[in-house]
């Protein structure tokens, strides 16, 4: 059973107050959430390790932590942040990704791995779009409880999320009118 925003919240300030147990079922209550969040604005093969930092700043974090959001609206702050520090870490040392020379994409109508496909449809859309998508449609945090998280308001949540949708639509369509850009976390 999942625990609600008000138990995590309660978690977080008695471990804000030194009790590990708290601590240990604060970061087992959310670590699933944080992991989703941060493996579609990055991706799946880092979201490990920007969890495990997340988390290791949230620890750091938590005698400053006076709940005036829940403690997980807190944590994916906190998560996004990590995300956001990760890209202009990377921005700024050149990398090169190998792909094979038989390298295609799947044909969504076909059924091949639709999972994938979607992934592969979120990844796409840009940052602004995916964190508040991902945020509301797939963590199932609430507009305002995103639009914190993303440090934008709601109705920007709420212009970001229709917009992610219809580029998704457009994309499985074939009509793929989005922008493959994964930087810059610009406010639009």
């Amino acid at each position: 059973m999942a625990a609600d925003d008000a138990e995590i919240t309660t978690w977080a300030l008695a471990a804000r107050r030194g009790d590990r147990d708290a601590a240990a079922r604060f970061v087992r209550a959310t670590q699933q959430q944080v992991r989703r969040f941060l493996a579609a604005l990055i991706s799946p093969a880092e979201a490990d390790d920007l969890a495990q930092e997340t988390f290791l700043r949230a620890m750091r974090s938590l005698p400053s932590f006076a709940a005036r959001s829940s403690a997980r609206t807190w944590l994916l702050g906190i998560a996004r942040r990590v995300a956001v520090d990760h890209v202009r870490t990377a921005t700024t040392r050149p990398r090169t990704v190998p792909m094979s020379d038989g390298y295609d994409a799947a044909d969504v109508r076909s059924g091949y791995d639709r999972q994938v496909v979607l992934q592969q449809l979120v990844e796409a859309l840009p940052v602004e779009r995916r964190e508040a998508f991902v945020a509301t449609q797939v963590l199932g945090l609430s507009y305002a409880e995103a639009a914190e998280v993303c440090g934008c308001p709601v109705g920007t949540i709420r212009s970001r999320v229709a917009r992610a949708r219809e580029d998704l639509v457009a994309a499985v369509n074939g009509r793929s009118g989005l922008s493959t850009r994964r930087g810059g976390y610009a406010a639009g």
